[in-house]
């Protein structure tokens, strides 16, 4: 075997070392255990605090929602608490998807400015409607 084919074969093994199933399953389970333990925090820290102000869903558009849910659905007293509880959980939970994709564009636009040139990334600020002085919202 060639020093070429054997260096080929190190590149390869070293490339394709993460595909190990033993690794793989690693990963998803340390993923596992850490989604469920937020959301064992995020339950527990809500059951002993009170539940915060939802500002995206106004007031009036969520109890116009949840009178929409008893009159069409003929909904019992209990039934509309646990629906106002799941909608209400449905709200947070979108406001922290919609802060992590925040956050997601933010580093993908910081990491993009940092590859560019000045010029680049001039025309890129120009382009996503940013300002001039290169500071991302």
């Amino acid at each position: 075997m060639d020093s070429s084919s054997s260096t080929h074969l190190a590149s390869r093994d070293r490339r394709l070392s993460w595909h190990h199933p033993r690794i793989v399953s690693l990963l998803v389970l340390v993923f596992l255990c850490g989604a469920a333990a937020g959301a064992l925090v995020m339950r527990l820290a809500g059951t002993y605090t009170a539940r915060p102000s939802i500002s995206t869903w106004k007031e009036s558009t969520r109890e116009m929602t949840l009178d929409w849910f008893r009159r069409e659905l003929a909904l019992t007293p209990d039934q509309a608490r646990e629906i106002e509880a799941v909608l209400d959980d449905y709200v947070i939970y979108y406001q922290n998807l919609q802060t992590q994709m925040d956050d997601f564009r933010y580093e993908g636009k910081k990491r993009i400015l940092q590859i560019l040139n000045e010029q680049q990334r001039e025309k890129y600020l120009r382009m996503s409607g940013q300002p001039p002085d290169g500071k991302l919202e």
